[in-house]
């Protein structure tokens, strides 16, 4: 399974740092290099842990911490990264709603350790069964229901819908499709379309209503109304 991380650092070389560790080792990095880019970075896209630093211009951490827990749509696991370990910073960053906390000079090995166990453990603590109107997805089981009704979907078809679901009311590009379900191992746009044909065939085409809906020149979301 391939993560993705924002990482929001306005020092280029730990920046730089950070990606030769671990892009090889298989993550997949974002870069905001101010505390307002961070913020519209992580409200607009999926991820599954963010590397945030506290001392940022425009909008420092604990600001853009505390933006993203009150409006963001989803629980994203932050780690704040700051230079400062007075016991009064650390208890400001998990009182706003950090989740974990280093401090700097940090080791590589650490902050990779760290990030994917908090955004493995996210994953465990999410809700088995999404339920989207009358479409519900068990995450354990992969099986799909509409009106109580079983619905047998293949692999990537499967992976479209729970993406939608995990993301609702949020509509998902295209790219972003295919950047979730083949990360670093594109396929051409022909390929989604089909699997997107096949997942509408099947949950859409033998009910009196469409719940997969698409939004002009942003991509696709699901409709309960």
């Amino acid at each position: 399974m391939q993560f993705k991380v924002l990482v929001v650092e306005d020092n280029l070389e730990i920046s730089r740092n950070i990606a030769e560790y671990l892009e090889p080792l298989g993550l997949i990095l974002d870069f905001a290099y101010d505390g307002h880019q961070g913020a519209q970075l992580a409200m607009e896209n999926y991820y599954d842990c963010i590397i945030l630093d506290i001392m940022l211009p425009q909008m420092d951490g604990l600001a853009v911490c505390e933006l993203l827990r009150s409006k963001a749509n989803r629980h994203i696991p932050i780690i704040m990264l700051t230079a400062r370990d007075a016991l009064n910073d650390k208890l400001a960053g998990f009182n706003i709603g950090a989740d974990d906390y280093l401090t700097k000079p940090f080791a590589l090995e650490e902050l990779y350790v760290r990030c994917l166990a908090l955004a493995k453990r996210h994953l465990l603590n999410c809700e088995k069964t999404l339920q989207i109107g009358d479409v519900s997805l068990n995450a354990q089981t992969q099986e799909v229901k509409r009106a109580g009704q079983v619905i047998v979907l293949q692999p990537i078809p499967l992976k479209i819908l729970q993406l939608l679901m995990e993301h609702h009311p949020r509509p998902l590009s295209r790219s972003e499709l295919c950047d979730k379900i083949w990360g670093d191992d594109p396929t051409d746009s022909d390929a989604l379309r089909s699997h997107i044909y096949q997942l509408r065939k099947a949950i859409d085409k033998p009910f009196d209503s469409a719940i997969i809906k698409t939004i002009h020149s942003v991509g696709l979301a699901l409709d309960t109304v």
